[in-house]
């Protein structure tokens, strides 16, 4: 039997000290006048933001705000696992797996409507009973102690074992990023458990040879930037993750101003196109929020693994059957002829704003497209 314990945050006071001493030591390097993001993050942006960490943003009272959600631990196999797990008052809930990617995806801006969904602005067959799981290798989770278990067919197998320990017969799944692959494979390895799928920009990875024929104009065209993709400059954080992880992990985890640019350049590549800069398009605290959890538990070398352990670039996936939902925003990749390939879809919405991180960027568009999907597969 997988053993359960209740969590709650205490980040010591002696660690806030030495990450607000680090902030004020830090050796910050020249950059060239007016050249904008062109060179990467801009070192001004990144002190502005740092001053900001160190002196205005208030971890205490984030750190309660998140108590306020009742918090787990689980040993599975062996690989703890932290997670969120948020029951509905309404009887019929369907009980609902969200999933992050890397860096990280919030979800506590959905918690409140997707749990009561009467409170705000949908009814009581819009219920959810949600679990929110940390990936191994990430904030509370803690890094893993093996070569592999940071893949993200690891993190499916583990979240199948959690679901079922909590008891959940049937269950929907949801996420965007990395967790676009481990929501389907929930599918695939617990297809008689899983009620739907539910997708946000979800990565669709061309297998070799694919040539587009029979995809749209829009696919075609999103298929030539993702075979050229290597050779651009918004790869080169993943070819770094994917192959030299630990070359970086030593910074990150010595450095918060350089976990903080190496971070928030990635967010920066993938937020919505209109929003200037990543605190534009999500607000600052939620940002610091969880850079703090990937600072305090040193985890942001050991998140990195995952690009190193996946298995999904280039490799055949299989369709596991289950219904599935995609929510596409702008400057979204995805290409929609690979993703009704690897999945029997359902549900397309396009939406006029957000991005990649949608459920800390426009909540309110996840929650609604996630009522919308669900409701015809309770």
């Amino acid at each position: 039997m997988t053993k359960i314990v209740p969590f709650s945050i205490d980040i010591s006071d002696a660690d806030l000290e030495d990450l607000h001493r680090r902030l004020a030591a830090t050796r910050w390097p020249d950059e060239l006048p007016g050249v904008g993001w062109t060179y990467g993050i801009p070192t001004a942006y990144v002190r502005e933001l740092a001053d900001y960490w160190r002196t205005g943003f208030d971890w205490r009272t984030q750190e309660a705000a998140l108590n306020r959600y009742p918090q787990f631990l689980a040993d599975i196999d062996g690989q703890r696992m932290h997670f969120l797990h948020i029951r509905s008052a309404e009887p019929d809930a369907l009980p609902l797996v969200l999933v992050h990617g890397w860096p990280f995806e919030d979800f506590t801006a959905t918690i409140d409507a997707l749990t009561d969904p009467v409170a705000h602005g949908g009814t009581a067959e819009d219920a959810f009973h949600l679990v929110i799981p940390t990936l191994p290798g990430f904030g509370f989770s803690g890094p893993t102690r093996e070569a592999g278990a940071a893949s993200t067919d690891r993190g499916a197998e583990l979240i199948a074992k959690l679901m079922a320990e909590l008891g959940y017969e049937r269950y929907g799944a949801q996420g965007g990023d990395a967790a676009s692959f481990i929501a389907p494979q929930l599918g695939r390895i617990d297809t008689g458990h899983v009620a739907g799928i539910h997708l946000n920009d979800p990565i669709t990875v061309p297998s070799w040879g694919d040539d587009g024929s029979g995809y749209s104009a829009s696919d075609q065209e999103k298929l030539a930037r993702m075979k050229d993709w290597s050779s651009k400059q918004t790869s080169g954080y993943a070819g770094m993750h994917s192959t030299r992880p630990q070359t970086l992990a030593p910074a990150v985890a010595d450095s918060p101003a350089g976990m903080l640019a190496w971070v928030l350049d990635v967010v920066n590549t993938f937020k919505d196109p209109a929003k200037a800069t990543p605190s534009d398009a999500i607000d600052l605290d939620m940002l610091l929020t969880n850079i703090s959890i990937l600072w305090f538990t040193n985890t942001t070398g050991s998140s990195m693994w995952m690009y190193k352990e996946m298995r999904q670039w280039g490799g055949e996936l299989s369709n596991s059957g289950v219904p599935t939902g995609v929510a596409a925003f702008p400057g979204n990749n995805t290409i929609r002829g690979i993703a009704e390939k690897q999945n029997t879809v359902v549900h397309w919405s396009e939406f006029d704003r957000g991005g990649h991180f949608a459920p800390m960027e426009t909540p309110d568009l996840m929650i609604g497209d996630l009522r919308a999907f669900f409701r015809e597969l309770r």
